[in-house]
């Protein structure tokens, strides 16, 4: 350990492959662009790596910042220029102070380099700035391994999302109908019918349907 922090995992280094392979196919399933869901400038803003390192360690190219303080420098340096206060601005070192509750002097070290950082001034400013645990600390393919794991997430909440959909609508006509077709897509249908009579039995079968179909009132 080096001021506090532990050192890094190399079974989570290890993981970054496997990650971008389960989001890859994820985005395959689910009909989404790989360059969405392997944004350079998203992923760095929410992992905090610094955009060349993430092309690199994207395209299976070592890269990152071993230094601890290093590190905390570039992350810090990101949130100041991304979490930015309601009006626009970045927050000032007096802000960044009262908000992690320390002095400024303190907040100054840190943001300037002179100080390293501790793991109690690490969890303070991740806190201020409503970020993860270990947003400022962690290795960098580590870091981008978290970014991509919350992805992840985001696409299997997706992906079940739509297979209730079609599950439901595979056992109900009438939504099937819906799902295919939509209200506006079945009127347009009917409208170009040429006599009204055919327009009858459109309205006539829709009407069956309907009755087939009728849930239970509550």
């Amino acid at each position: 350990m080096t001021d506090g922090f532990a050192s890094p995992a190399t079974a989570v280094t290890a993981a970054l492959p496997g990650v971008v392979a389960r989001v890859t196919a994820l985005a395959d399933r689910l009909g989404v662009p790989h360059a969405e869901v392997l944004h350079i400038g998203r992923l760095s803003v929410a992992s905090g790596v610094p955009e060349p390192v993430v092309k690199s360690l994207l395209g299976g190219r070592p890269a990152g910042e071993p230094d601890v303080q290093a590190r905390f420098l570039q992350r810090l340096g990101l949130l100041r220029r991304t979490r930015l206060k309601p009006n626009g601005r970045k927050y000032t070192q007096q802000e960044i102070a009262d908000g992690a509750f320390m002095s400024r002097q303190q907040a100054g070290a840190l943001i300037n380099g002179d100080r390293r950082p501790t793991m109690e001034h690490c969890d303070a400013i991740q806190r201020f700035f409503r970020v993860h645990a270990g947003f400022l600390t962690a290795e960098d393919p580590e870091a981008l391994a978290g970014a991509l794991q919350r992805t992840e997430q985001e696409l299997l909440q997706k992906l079940a999302d739509r297979e209730k959909e079609a599950s439901a609508a595979a056992g109900d006509p009438l939504e099937r109908l819906l799902q295919d077709h939509g209200v506006r897509g079945i009127a347009w249908r009917a409208a170009q019918l040429p006599t009204d009579q055919h327009r009858d039995k459109v309205a006539e079968w829709l009407d069956m349907l309907l009755e087939s179909v009728k849930r239970p009132e509550s």
